[in-house]
């Protein structure tokens, strides 16, 4: 079909009993083929019919753009361009009976997220100040465009998927090595304003904007790289990874990942100004008489609020007690499913004699491509980016003497609210000390949980 040169017209035939499966009938007409002038009032169905099918909820179709769709039945793939918004959302609301509560089903994505969480995060990414916080992030931004024109051959004349496209800079990127067609995913809002770029460059014909979730939306053709920024605090933050791994559905089987692998580090660290900020805050609970009103019985619940938050924020090297642990994500072979709960053990050998406070995070990940491989890193001795590092304090310090080991695990258990729940125990091997997360209770073990609102107000 041939939509370049020649207008298409799409009549909706009929539509089924709604209380059954969605089941559109589309006609399609070729107005070029009419004979003579097409008069106003002659209806699509004067033209020539060049095919026919039905489309169920089965079928292949995505939303393109603010008023479009693209459809597979078969071999035959149709763009279906509405003259106006109304007439998309008529059609939208029958092919997807979203008033049909009974028809809903639930994808991967809504399976593993709270519809509070999914739309406060998409309002968040949808604004054109978060988007601009993160181009600017210069080491991040120009590390993916030299990671993708370092490995131009991996790019040049090949399809390409932008997974969580944003403003799209990703599929500019790959358009500059040389990408014969991208297709960009994008969930939020700032899909119009993606669009609105790729337009104002005049690339509309090579970057197709694909709206919706990547475990919703239906890539048109499998393709030969895939390109993302999927990375949160820790790393794992946000979930988005998840939504990554997802899109390798749509990957050839000797296709490419940018990034390709991650290493997330740990290292215990010593840092007794910040242990003593952190415990002050909780000594207001403290208070016998707050306006006549004795606070004291919430004291050992807001210390145990406090050190379950962990802090993102940025430290020296020096602070570090010991050489750090990594942990490694392939995203060429890791499932989904894996990233559901991590469990990573660690035996550090300790550099220095004190007290060990927490323990620090950071990543780095790695594109690798068939010229070069790439790195991005949030490590402390690297320039800073908008990842920070993040730390998450002991309740309880640990003493410890060179030489000696720390041992323990750290999991991350993912939950609904677009984040996960990190528990770590940790013990001086030497001397049995443990750190503990609920000194009333005895429970040994530090656990701390990654509110999803540490993702938009880190204190710094």
């Amino acid at each position: 079909m041939h939509s370049t040169s020649t207008q298409m017209h799409v009549e909706i035939l009929g539509y089924c009993d709604p209380r059954l499966v969605s089941n559109i009938l589309l006609y399609i007409y070729c107005a070029s083929c009419i004979v003579g002038q097409h008069p106003p009032q002659q209806s699509a169905r004067d033209g020539v019919c060049v095919s026919k099918f039905t489309v169920t909820r089965d079928t292949d179709c995505c939303r393109v753009g603010s008023q479009s769709f693209l459809i597979t039945v078969g071999c035959l793939s149709a763009l279906l361009q509405f003259r106006t918004q109304s007439e998309f959302q008529v059609f939208n609301r029958q092919l997807r009976r979203d008033d049909d509560p009974e028809k809903k089903q639930q994808s991967v994505f809504d399976k593993r997220t709270e519809d509070s969480m999914a739309l406060q995060y998409f309002q968040f990414y949808g604004c054109l100040s978060q988007q601009q916080n993160m181009l600017q992030d210069y080491l991040r931004t120009a590390t993916y465009q030299k990671a993708i024109l370092l490995n131009e051959a991996d790019f040049k004349d090949k399809i390409v998927l932008d997974v969580g496209s944003g403003s799209g800079i990703l599929s500019f990127f790959a358009i500059q090595a040389g990408a014969k067609r991208v297709y960009a995913v994008e969930a939020s809002p700032v899909d119009t304003f993606a669009e609105m770029l790729v337009k104002s460059n005049r690339l509309s014909d090579r970057i197709i904007v694909l709206s919706g979730r990547i475990e919703e939306v239906s890539c048109p053709e499998e393709v030969d790289v895939i390109i993302s920024e999927p990375i949160g605090y820790m790393l794992l933050n946000e979930r988005m990874l998840e939504g990554y791994l997802h899109s390798r559905k749509w990957l050839k089987p000797k296709g490419m990942m940018f990034p390709t692998y991650s290493d997330m580090h740990l290292a215990p660290f010593n840092d007794e100004q910040l242990y003593i900020e952190h415990y002050a805050r909780s000594n207001f609970w403290h208070q016998t008489c707050f306006y006549g009103v004795n606070l004291s019985g919430l004291h050992s619940s807001a210390v145990d609020e406090f050190f379950k938050q962990p802090i993102v924020d940025t430290f020296d090297m020096s602070i570090l007690t010991a050489k750090s642990v990594k942990h490694c994500v392939n995203f060429m072979e890791a499932k989904a499913e894996d990233l559901q709960r991590l469990e990573i053990p660690f035996v550090f050998k300790l550099l220095q004699s004190g007290l060990i406070h927490g323990l620090a995070f950071w990543f780095d990940v790695a594109f690798v491509g068939s010229k070069m491989t790439v790195w991005l890193s949030t490590a402390p001795s690297e320039p800073l980016t908008h990842w920070y590092q993040v730390r998450c304090l002991f309740q309880t310090p640990l003493f410890g003497k060179v030489g000696q080991t720390l041992s323990g695990t750290v999991q991350f258990i993912a939950n609904t609210r677009k984040s996960y729940d990190i528990h770590i125990t940790a013990v001086v091997d030497q001397s049995g000390f443990k750190s503990g997360n609920n000194n009333r209770s005895g429970l040994q073990g530090h656990s701390v949980i990654l509110f999803y609102i540490s993702i938009w107000r880190p204190h710094l």
